[in-house]
């Protein structure tokens, strides 16, 4: 092991309060991987859950593993040392399993990088009884596992809480000596509700590789349906770990419910993670007090932040208990005086809010019907509450969007920062607003998952004009997502099995995902920019969930 990789992990482990630590003997041994960097996947409060979750097991040791740094790959390839847990520095391919948390469909490449530095084989078929079984969750796996169907033995399908204890009694037996036939190992967590197994599954393809269904052998479910938590405070979700190293420096998290009651057709939050389940006030607060021992900021997580009975009293308990609340999203039309006078006095600056579109009009075909002035009398309360910093999200190439949706982005940011001005009394300094462009991605499960994405040109111009119109207004910038890569987060989020290929292709290209398309022969425009017919076949049918529009 170079001494460098094993020194960087160890100051990594010495920053941290609240790792777990275990030995080896008789546990069943799982690698938790998230497949970006550290600093990306220790900010995710999910992947610290299932840490968390699993370490409970006295008969299961879980350790973390992450993509190195960019500056570290060449570390190991150049001399042959495979990827290790950040605990014990232990080889990842020497663990039973390696569970990937999937939230991010650009981070699929990495997922083959980091089986790649693994030294294990990428394709399932491939792997035999002395590889690690390799299973994956996380939302991504929810909404339409196939681009990865070929590369993963097994996908959970739904949350953690719910989905593990079975899928833990049927591993469990296996520590020691790790002595099933895998194939009959997979087949016995197939049968288990909320388990994907792909080799299950065959993929049907008419002319011009167009697919056209699945069907299950028969040991298979039709459907795979999803699992949830129905009582979230049996399970309470907080951070395990603290360290400087993550977006969330500092902060202990604290979620605070699951799903969302606005319902916008373009989010996932609102399909899969039905029905809204808020914790009880005793619950969240018994974390909060957890969380005091290691820092004053508590972050209180949920995408429906704002619909919690009785914040305000909620966050009164937590300062009167010494805390400093950081709210970092808030819903514009449910956002109080008293709320955001509160969370500036414990030093916030900064909120976030996502109007989503320009008009009400655009607003109301996402069913976010929130009017202009509901936001700008928001947005008033938050300057005269002493919140200085805005940061405005925008979706653009949305369904049915036009030229005038475009320029009422800038039209409402020029109002915004006349009640900034007004409210500092000063035309020097009107607040600081951060208008956030990201272009629509359709999202399989969701009511737009038929519906075809803008194209890269028309976005590149959208964005063009946006930033034309605000650039001579002091204290207004803005930020976007590159189209291109928009692109492709669209293709792996409603491909099929085939855009696997693309994907392995890229992987093999280091990344040049034009040479791999065109390598494979496969036209991305027809996944990504296609309007989808209601009854053709999906590739994500397979998953289950109650679509309303």
């Amino acid at each position: 092991m170079s001494w460098k990789l094993y020194k960087k992990a160890r100051e990594i482990l010495a920053q941290e309060k609240g790792s777990i630590k275990k030995s080896f003997g008789g546990k069943l041994s799982i690698a938790l991987i998230y497949p970006n960097t550290y600093y990306i996947g220790m900010s995710n409060l999910g992947f610290q859950k299932v840490y968390s979750l699993l370490n409970q097991d006295n008969d299961i040791l879980c350790e973390r593993g992450f993509l190195p740094d960019p500056g570290d790959i060449p570390l190991y390839e150049q001399q042959h040392i495979p990827l290790f847990s950040l605990e014990s520095q232990t080889p990842l391919k020497e663990f039973h399993i390696l569970a990937f948390s999937l939230s991010f469909e650009l981070d699929y490449l990495q997922v083959l990088k980091i089986l790649e530095l693994t030294q294990i084989p990428l394709f399932s078929h491939q792997r035999d009884n002395s590889h690690p079984l390799v299973i994956a969750g996380g939302i991504c796996a929810m909404t339409n596992p196939e681009p990865l169907a070929d590369f993963i033995d097994l996908f959970l399908i739904g949350e953690g809480e719910a989905l593990m204890p079975e899928v833990l009694n049927c591993l469990r037996g296996n520590a020691g000596g790790w002595g099933i036939d895998r194939r009959a190992l997979t087949h016995n967590l197939a049968c288990l509700p909320g388990v994907y197994y792909p080799a299950g599954y065959s993929v049907k393809y008419k002319e011009g590789n167009l697919f056209c269904g699945s069907e299950p052998s028969p040991a298979m479910p039709g459907r795979v349906e999803r699992q949830w938590l129905k009582n979230v405070d049996q399970s309470p979700t907080s951070s395990q770990i603290i360290t400087p190293n993550t977006e969330f420096s500092d902060i202990f998290l604290v979620e605070i419910g699951r799903g969302c009651t606005r319902k916008c057709r373009f989010c996932l939050s609102g399909s899969l993670y039905k029905p809204v389940r808020f914790y009880a006030a005793e619950t969240i607060l018994s974390q909060v007090k957890k969380g005091l021992q290691y820092t004053k900021r508590i972050g209180l997580i949920s995408p429906d932040l704002t619909s919690f009975p009785d914040l305000l009293s909620l966050c009164q308990e937590i300062i009167s208990l010494g805390g400093e609340i950081s709210a970092p999203s808030l819903r514009i039309d449910k956002i109080s005086a008293p709320l955001l006078t509160l969370l500036a006095s414990g030093g916030q600056k900064t909120i976030a809010l996502a109007p989503e579109a320009g008009t009400e009009r655009l607003r109301k075909v996402i069913n976010k019907d929130i009017s202009d002035e509901e936001i700008l009398e928001g947005i008033a309360l938050a300057f005269n509450a002493g919140i200085t910093h805005l940061k405005l999200y925008f979706l653009i190439g949305l369904p049915t969007e036009t030229q005038e949706d475009i320029a009422a982005i800038g039209q409402l940011a020029r109002k915004i920062k006349h009640i900034g001005q007004k409210t500092f009394k000063t035309r020097k300094f009107a607040g600081n607003i951060t208008l956030s462009l990201t272009p629509f991605v359709p999202k399989p499960l969701t009511p737009f998952q038929l519906v075809g994405m803008d194209t890269i040109g028309s976005l590149k111009a959208k964005i063009k004009y946006i930033k034309q119109d605000l650039v001579k207004m002091d204290n207004v910038s803005v930020i976007h997502d590159l189209p291109k890569w928009s692109f492709i987060q669209a293709l792996l989020a409603r491909g099929d099995r085939l855009v696997g290929n693309l994907l392995y292709a890229a992987h093999r290209l280091e990344g040049n995902w034009p040479q791999a398309i065109k390598e494979t022969n496969i036209n991305p425009e027809y996944y990504v920019y296609r309007q989808r017919d209601e009854h053709e076949p999906r590739p994500w049918q397979v998953l289950e969930a109650n679509l309303e529009s």
